[in-house]
């Protein structure tokens, strides 16, 4: 049975007691470990002792890369050399806090919270630490005290680091409608380096972000700039050396009806996967993620959903499913209906108190499926999800692709057992156009083009151009079939020998 390209077969407490140089880091890290050696080179020889040019490092790669190991790694490796000092990560959530924490024990680098009511003054005065951890909201809110502090804490020549880099976008015309971003720039004047991370390298409000450089491209008359990524790792890459799973799309299409507001009894009938009108589009999803809806379309979706997670559980015992709703009303009645067919529901939402306890308990094995809205994309992970129930009116490219590659990480069991390929997850989606052509182009890597703004013939401000055509002709004659999407086209592999 082939290796995957990282080492997973080891347990935590093993990692632990090791030498961080004794880890086999993939390929792109060790790229990544060449690259920030030279941006260090370069700004050396050109005499630039801060973030400026050259400094800002921004690394693509999908879910299940090792972005923070690689981050961790690449820091461990510069430090050694001498190059660097400190390093400071920002994260927006406490269970991604978590995961920072957990892979710098792997490494024996010692990673301090940040605490706002001791702040910096409350660092160690030795030399018994290597990183400072805080959060985009205590970055943005604190931002001054940080300013006073940070050049007076000791942390020497640093590296920061922005996890999911693309939350920080920077508005020149509205520095407080993109704070986060604001602060992490100023923040960050400082620092050598600045390596920002990202899965979805693109945001849909048109901004740039952070630890980015734009290159300038001509489109058409237009001269528009293009978020370039130093290095990028694409999903399809993972895949094909085992470290990630493939991923199988189910759509289902039908026929979705709607009342006319003045004659009651008449309706209309719209094609879910066909219809062009944008605003037709958005009231058939609407419509179509409703359990009660006529069209039946949601209840068929997950029902289907839950067939193939029982079918996965036969080789997959401890598998489990992911369901994302629009709010929490509607997360409530999917969690009953999934409860009333015999399966044990964790439900999640931002106003539960116990959340949190509860996405641990679901990562632990307790509970069939897991429902949520929100709480799911980024930063969570479960190797265990194999299964993906998209059920919500968000349509963004980002979000979706965050939610379901929740389903595609490996964990050292089953990478010991499943040959290369590993074993598919599923994806269940209403065959809404906009959210089959991000399934098809989910492994790839698009360029984010940020275009300037042109104001509107109502005189609103937006960003020119849009999130391309929608499809003019059915995809599927039979409409209500389930539509069947693979993933992505992967070379030639060997066969097994038993």
């Amino acid at each position: 049975m082939a290796p995957p390209s990282f080492d997973l077969g080891l347990g935590l407490a093993k990692r632990q007691a090791l030498p961080a140089l004794r880890l086999q880091p993939r390929q792109w890290q060790s790229q990544l470990v060449q690259l920030l050696r030279a941006r260090l080179g370069q700004q050396a020889t050109d005499g630039i002792g801060r973030a400026g040019h050259g400094a800002d490092v921004l690394i693509h790669a999908g879910p299940g890369a090792g972005k923070t190991l690689g981050a961790l790694f690449s820091f461990h490796k510069l430090h050694q050399e001498q190059r660097l000092d400190r390093f400071v990560v920002f994260c927006h959530r406490s269970s991604i806090a978590n995961q920072w924490h957990q892979a710098a024990e792997r490494l024996g680098l010692h990673l301090l919270p940040w605490d706002p009511e001791l702040g910096l003054g409350a660092l160690p005065k030795n030399n018994d630490w290597h990183g400072l951890l805080l959060s985009y909201q205590s970055a943005g809110r604190h931002r001054q005290r940080l300013q006073q502090e940070l050049p007076k804490a000791g942390i020497g020549r640093w590296m920061a680091i922005a996890d999911e880099v693309h939350h920080l976008g920077l508005d020149p015309d509205e520095p407080e409608a993109a704070a986060w971003g604001h602060a992490f720039s100023h923040l960050t004047a400082g620092a050598q380096l600045r390596l920002g991370l990202t899965g979805t390298p693109f945001r849909a409000d048109n901004l740039a972000f952070c630890a980015a450089r734009r290159v300038k491209v001509r489109e058409g008359q237009q001269i528009i700039e293009r978020i370039a990524p130093d290095l990028s790792v694409e999903p399809r890459q993972l895949i094909a050396a085992g470290d990630v799973r493939p991923l199988e799309f189910r759509f289902q299409d039908g026929w979705v009806e709607h009342g006319r507001r003045h004659e009651p009894g008449d309706t209309e009938t719209s094609p879910l996967s066909a219809e062009s009108r944008e605003s037709w589009r958005s009231r058939n999803l609407r419509r179509a993620i409703r359990l009660g809806d006529s069209s039946s379309i949601a209840l068929r979706l997950l029902l289907n959903a839950r067939r193939r997670l029982e079918r996965v559980r036969c080789v997959h015992p401890e598998a489990g499913g992911l369901v994302i709703a629009r709010d929490i009303a509607h997360a409530r009645q999917l969690t009953a209906l999934l409860a009333e067919e015999g399966d044990r529901v964790q439900l999640v939402h931002s106003q539960d108190p116990d959340a949190a306890n509860r996405l641990m308990a679901f990562q632990a094995g307790d509970g069939d499926w897991l429902v949520s809205i929100d709480m799911c994309s980024e930063g969570f992970d479960a190797p265990r999800l194999r299964v993906v129930a998209y059920l919500t009116t968000v349509v963004t490219r980002s979000r979706f692709v965050q939610a379901i590659t929740r389903a595609v990480r490996m964990d050292s069991t089953r990478s010991s057992v499943e040959a290369i390929p590993r074993d598919a997850s599923y994806v269940f989606a209403p065959a809404d156009p906009l959210l089959i052509s991000y399934a098809r182009s989910w492994s790839l890597s698009e360029p984010y083009l940020v275009r300037p703004k042109v104001v509107a013939a109502d005189g609103a401000l937006g960003g020119a151009g849009g999130a391309g055509g929608l499809p003019l002709e059915a995809i599927q004659e039979q409409l209500g079939d389930v539509i069947r999407m693979g993933g992505p086209e992967l070379p030639a592999f060997p066969r097994q020998i038993a």
